[in-house]
């Protein structure tokens, strides 16, 4: 199984264990908080939403990925959001070893 779907798979997983943040300002403000590690955006998400996310996780030193389009969050959630974030530790460092991998 590729990285890319053991990724999917673990946000799923981490989903249904309620350790996900997702929607635009909860997100931001948990990121405020430094409540999450890791932010997910949509990579067809839009461009100013994107850049309010990048300016922020890069001031609050929180991991930021654009890898997947918000097809596959959906699909992976079982929930339409362009942003979604991390908020356990354990789970944001197994998904940054896919993503670096």
């Amino acid at each position: 199984m590729q990285n890319r779907q053991k990724l999917l798979n673990l946000l799923g997983l981490a989903r249904r264990a309620g350790k996900l943040v997702t929607g635009e300002d909860l997100v931001l403000n948990a990121i405020r908080s430094g409540k999450v590690s890791l932010v997910f955006f949509a990579a067809d998400g839009g461009e100013s939403s994107k850049k309010k996310f990048t300016d922020k996780t890069n001031s609050y030193k929180v991991a930021f990925s654009t890898t997947f389009t918000r097809q596959e969050l959906a699909d992976a959630t079982g929930q339409a959001r362009t942003v979604i974030a991390v908020a356990d530790r354990g789970f944001a460092k197994k998904m940054r070893e896919y993503l670096d991998n």
